[in-house]
């Protein structure tokens, strides 16, 4: 039969570890979350070069306008022409270049914000995740653990 203190370093050492997992799965959604923002972002900044390439081109020039899944069509731009641009859920409006530019470039400015937001969000998660390892190692070789829970001794929220 197993003493009382064996069995509590073994429910301690289990409900660290599934603390652990749980932070591990919250910080893989966190860079899932992370990929998409830095895709979003590459896909703004692509809109704002090609609005700038068409601008900046001669008139009647003939492009090739992508429609996806490497499929284009010629087709020429008139300089003054609106630009579509999805607004959400669906839906596209008809604006003015230069509003559309603004609109990219405010995109751009609230993406690049919530990447910070997510980096500190996932830098954290690493450090509880870190901090829980060491915790585990120093639990199986039988050493003293600090007291304290990941969330206080990282600066959690």
């Amino acid at each position: 039969m197993s003493s009382p203190a064996s069995a509590s370093v073994e429910e301690r050492a289990q409900e660290e570890m599934a603390r652990l997992d749980a932070y591990r799965s919250q910080l893989n959604a966190m860079l899932s979350q992370l990929q998409m923002l830095q895709s979003s972002r590459m896909d703004h900044e692509r809109a704002q070069r090609s609005l700038d390439g068409i601008e900046r081109a001669e008139a009647g020039r003939e492009f090739l306008i992508p429609l996806g899944g490497e499929t284009y069509v010629r087709g020429t731009v008139q300089r003054g022409t609106p630009v579509l641009i999805g607004i959400g859920s669906g839906v596209t409006v008809e604006l003015p270049r230069e509003q559309v530019v603004e609109t990219l470039a405010q995109r751009i400015t609230r993406i690049d914000s919530a990447t910070r937001e997510l980096e500190g969000q996932i830098r954290t998660f690493e450090d509880r995740i870190q901090w829980l390892s060491q915790r585990l190692e120093a639990l199986a070789r039988g050493e003293p653990v600090p007291p304290g829970s990941a969330d206080s001794d990282v600066g959690g929220d």
